[in-house]
């Protein structure tokens, strides 16, 4: 089913929803808010286990990356101490030709480790992209299963964020990131081995000076700046469902000249991202320069310290050569894995949304031993149905129907009454509070969802048509089709006629949203594509309430094609096109109130008498005087 599956703002008015004529004017919706449980942050070993439960899936390269990685750490190791046998063993003697081969050598070591370098970065940016590949089907995925009680509540752009910036962070700490902080740890640990064994006193000067200035800055950073890159991460998800939310509502914000107003919005979410992001930024900045500090200050101190050492014969020059080159080494990681921390916050923060998105319960699961029907025969019983979409309102109070296999139902009533609620629980897109809704003698909920929906077709007022061709829209109905079998379903849909008017035909390709069609076009394109689905159930809402009269016959007609041998659901405002329905069911504040078909009901005089006559009024207000069923049905037109 294609069909934008939101129910129609027209309709639910107590259903929390985003209503883009006024949220475009200024008053968000409460979609534009999220759920308590996203925002907050999760454990961080937490957050950095289950990142390693999607890593470690690559093992095998991991492995090869983990042996270059110590490859390149020991090459690094070796360059120094080459550097000190160089000066003592050939420069101050003199010895020229060794001190060529010892030369060529360190040039060869430089090589490989420059190759093994850029070896660790190329398997690891694989290794990565596996990752994020499989972390996004899964957040996609889970998004899938969600109902639409969750996209109600949830901001959309927020969403898409999670699913494209966010992970993205995480992409850029694991590609970029994660063999630099293992080379890190081990250069740290090789470098702290040599040192000791070639000098221990000036080891000990590199060893206890520079990690306790860093740590005690580092813990300073790191109590700010995760909490800074998360509020980041929220408020650009706030701006991106702004955006989106304006991109899609365009022509509302046009037509209300709202343009002062949207900038006004976008202009306080991106002051509030500014600030968000300086904060992070002014945190995370301190880390290099002090970490350059104390690098430098460290090697003054050792420099002091080699000399004194030199000077007294406890070391060599060759050693505090090397020395400067190990302390350099020793700083680098440090430094390097202070820098990271900054980039692994806003990853763990990127990580955190994605998997508290991955941690919402899908509302509407199959059950444990759900029923696969292969074929349904349409036979539709709601027993006390009761449903709000929040617990405070309750939308349907105590339903009763019975729909019998290729029964046409047409469900009349005021806006807000809960007509489409009824048609939302029957598809299953929310789950009843109460109550019982059975097909075919099953309760719905032991169903399976897909075997279900499969054999549903809906036809909404608001038609949700892809950016793709004419044929492939219509052949989202049912994905095997062939093209023969989508030019016969739309030929039967009346759309036949006009698709060859366009300038590809059935291969015409459609802006987003079909904006290029008229609303009409869209309607029998919605409806040639159930045609194509060849659905046991059917529900209509609202299908021609928003075309011009010619238009509306080759709708209808299109649509008595479509019903023929169906269960259908039809919700209409126009009730001169549901005279010929089985039963009409006349729903009022939730309850229906009277049933039966369009002859007995005009006759009861009641609430639909009242519906159907008042369509036909005089334009002068003037009242409709109370006559006889039949009186009213000689006035009316046929």
């Amino acid at each position: 089913m294609a069909e934008k599956t939101t129910t129609s703002h027209r309709e639910e008015q107590n259903r929390p929803q985003v209503d883009l004529a006024t949220s475009m004017m200024g008053r968000r919706g409460p979609g534009m808010h999220m759920t308590g449980n996203i925002e907050h942050a999760q454990n961080l070993s937490e957050t950095v286990g289950r990142l390693w439960g999607y890593l470690r899936q690559q093992r095998a390269t991991l492995m090869l990356a983990g042996i270059i990685v110590v490859i390149n750490t020991l090459l690094t190791l070796v360059g120094p101490y080459l550097l000190a046998l160089a000066i003592d063993q050939y420069i101050i003697p003199g010895d020229l030709p060794g001190l060529w081969r010892i030369g060529g050598l360190m040039l060869v070591v430089y090589g490989a480790n420059s190759l093994t370098t850029w070896l660790q970065a190329y398997i690891m940016a694989g290794a990565a992209q596996h990752t994020v590949r499989a972390l996004r089907n899964d957040l996609f995925a889970r998004i899938q299963t969600f109902s639409l009680r969750f996209f109600d509540t949830h901001n959309h752009g927020d969403l898409m964020s999670r699913l494209t910036n966010d992970i993205e962070n995480v992409n850029n700490v694991l590609s970029e990131n994660v063999t630099q902080l293992v080379s890190g740890l081990l250069s740290l640990v090789g470098v702290a081995g040599i040192m000791l064994w070639i000098n221990w006193r000036l080891a000990l000067v590199v060893l206890f000076m520079q990690p306790l200035l860093m740590l005690t800055v580092t813990r300073w950073v790191a109590k700010n700046t995760r909490v800074g890159f998360r509020d980041q991460q929220a408020a650009l998800g706030k701006l991106n469902g702004l955006i989106e939310e304006t991109v899609t509502g365009q022509r509302v914000v046009k037509a209300y000249s709202r343009e002062p107003l949207v900038l006004a919005d976008f202009a306080a979410d991106n002051q509030t991202l500014r600030r968000a992001a300086t904060k992070a930024q002014i945190y995370a900045g301190f880390m290099g320069p002090t970490m350059n500090f104390i690098s430098n200050l460290g090697l003054a101190v050792l420099a002091g310290t080699g000399g004194w050492l030199a000077v007294s014969g406890l070391a060599t020059v060759g050693t505090i050569a090397a020395f400067i080159n190990y302390a350099r080494q020793f700083g680098r990681p440090l430094n390097e894995i202070a820098n990271l921390y900054n980039q692994l916050q806003s990853a763990v923060a990127g990580a955190e949304r994605v998997f508290a998105t991955l941690d919402e319960r899908a509302e509407l699961a199959n059950a444990e031993n759900a029923l696969s029907l292969t074929e349904l025969q349409g036979d539709v019983v709601f027993k006390d149905v009761c449903f709000g979409y929040d617990v405070q309102t309750p939308v349907l109070k105590g339903v009763n129907l019975h729909a019998k296999p290729g029964e046409i139902v047409a469900l009349v009533g005021p806006t807000g009454a809960g007509k489409t609620t009824i048609v939302n629980l029957l598809t299953r897109f929310y789950d009843i509070d109460s109550g019982q809704i059975i097909i075919d003698g099953h309760d719905l909920r032991q169903l399976h969802r897909h075997d279900l929906r499969r054999q549903l077709g809906i036809v909404l007022q608001d038609t949700f048509l892809f950016a793709d061709s004419v044929m492939e829209n219509i052949r989202y109905g049912r994905l095997e089709a062939t093209d023969d079998e989508v030019i016969a379903a739309a030929t039967l849909a009346n759309a036949d006629q006009f698709i060859h008017r366009l300038p590809q035909g059935y291969e015409t390709p459609l802006s987003e949203r079909g904006s290029n069609l008229s609303q009409g076009q869209r309607q029998l394109l919605a409806i040639a594509r159930a045609i194509l689905a060849n659905p046991r159930i059917l529900i209509l809402d609202e299908a021609t309430s928003s075309v011009d009269t010619r238009t509306e016959q080759h709708i209808q007609e299109a649509m008595l094609r479509l019903m023929a041998g169906r269960t259908s659901f039809v919700i209409a405002h126009r009730l001169s096109t549901i005279r010929n329905a089985d039963q009409i069911l006349v729903i009022n504040h939730g309850e229906i109130i009277e049933r039966g078909t369009h002859e007995s009901l005009l006759a009861q005089q009641g609430f639909y008498y009242n519906l159907y006559t008042s369509q036909f009024r005089a334009t002068s207000s003037a009242a409709v005087q109370p006559q006889t069923a039949a009186t009213v049905q000689a006035m009316l037109p046929a």
